[in-house]
Formats: structure tokens, C-alpha cells, sequence
């Protein structure tokens, strides 16, 4: 029967993280750092294109697949969210843990971009049925009071469950950070300070504070 059927599964059922937000916000370079990262904790990560709008996108992103030594799966320009299905196959297939879905960021046209999260989401779950694991909605740190609204908006659309904030050059912009993570009740779980693959940091909230006021 069906249960049978998924446990010879079990062992390779990838955790699955999406990354959401603008075009520009540092998502793609996240998606690498974040790539990064899960090696050195032992993972096998697969990275997926589904920004599909922007053929440059899909380049960059294996781009960075190449810098960190990580597989990139993609698909061009067919579907994100067909992109996304056999991407959760092939992970599966190929026993790779995490994957980590990079989507489109496009937000002239809202309604269709905040739809298509939703069924890059739905998706997922038929083939994972407690996927997504992780949410991460990726945030430019240096827009300030304009990175709340993007957090509204795309709160609405998909259930972002973590915020990367990037571009933090150390400045007072960053206290905007702790106004989103407060208002929408969801924890900052990385920061990008660099451009470089390694400059990824898990968030100490403690540490943050203290380098905003000073000790």
C-alpha cells in the first residue's frame, strides 16, 4: 500500500528550504551562502532555479553553485513550479538532503508572483507532505523602513517562517530588522555582512543588540 511506498523513502526525504524575495535583496548570493554553510554541517545540498524570468538568474545562480562546490538543478524556463516538482524528485533520487529553492523576486506584477509562491508551496507537498521546512525570506538590510513593506507583502503570499537579512554594513538601518522580526512574529535566523560565501552568520539576537547600542 501507500505507506510502504514512503518508507522506502524516508531515508532520503530532503529538508526543503524556498527563498523568497526582491529582486536585488541578495537572495541568489543567500542561496549559495546558505549552500555553503550546510556543507561544513556534513549536508548534501541541491540547489533549484526557479526564478525562471530572468534567464541571467539561472546563470547566476549556478554561478554560485560552482563557487561552493554544489549542484544546481534547473529546468531554463519551463515552469518554476514543474522546476520545483522534479527538483524534489531528483534530490530525492539523488540523496541529497537539503534542497534549496531559489524563486523569482519580481514584484511589478504581485499578484501573479505572490501566487505562484503559493503553488511552488502546494506543490512541494504532494511530493513532501511537510514541506516546506523553511520559509526564508530574504531581506536587504540598507532599504530600511522599505524592507517592512516587502516583509507585508510577502507575509501575505507564502507563510515565511525565517528572515535572512543582507547588505548589513553595520549601520542603525539594521534596527529595522528587530521592528520586522518583532511585528510579524518571525525569527531573523541569518545575516549576510559580505559579499563572499562565507560571510553568512547565524543571528545572535543578544550580539545584534549589543552592536546596535554598543555594549
Amino acid at each position: 500500500g501507500g505507506s510502504n511506498a514512503k518508507l522506502t523513502w524516508s531515508s532520503s526525504v530532503p529538508t526543503i528550504y524556498m527563498l523568497c524575495g526582491l529582486q536585488g535583496a541578495g537572495k541568489t548570493t543567500m542561496c549559495g551562502k546558505l549552500a555553503n554553510y550546510l556543507v561544513k554541517e556534513g549536508k548534501k545540498p541541491l540547489l533549484a532555479a526557479c526564478d525562471i524570468y530572468r534567464p541571467a538568474a539561472i546563470r547566476q545562480l549556478q554561478v554560485v553553485g560552482e563557487q561552493v562546490n554544489v549542484p544546481v538543478f534547473e529546468k531554463g524556463t519551463q515552469d518554476p513550479v514543474k522546476t520545483v516538482q522534479e527538483a524534489v524528485e531528483h534530490a530525492r533520487y539523488y540523496g541529497r538532503d537539503v534542497l534549496i529553492i531559489d524563486t523569482a523576486g519580481r514584484l511589478h506584477n504581485k499578484i501573479n508572483l505572490m501566487n505562484e509562491l503559493t503553488k511552488i508551496k502546494n506543490v512541494m507537498k504532494k511530493v513532501v507532505p511537510d514541506a516546506p521546512h523553511e520559509v526564508l525570506l530574504v531581506l536587504d538590510g540598507s532599504t530600511g523602513q522599505n524592507a517592512f513593506e516587502q516583509a507585508k507583502q510577502f507575509t501575505a503570499a507564502t507563510e515565511v517562517n525565517a528572515l535572512a537579512v543582507t547588505k548589513l554594513d553595520g549601520t542603525a538601518k539594521g534596527g529595522v530588522v528587530i521592528g520586522i522580526s518583532d511585528h510579524f512574529r518571525i525569527p531573523v535566523k541569518y545575516i549576510g555582512l559580505g559579499e563572499g560565501m562565507e560571510d553568512l552568520q547565524v543571528f545572535n539576537r543578544k550580539e545584534f543588540v549589543n552592536s546596535l547600542f554598543g555594549e
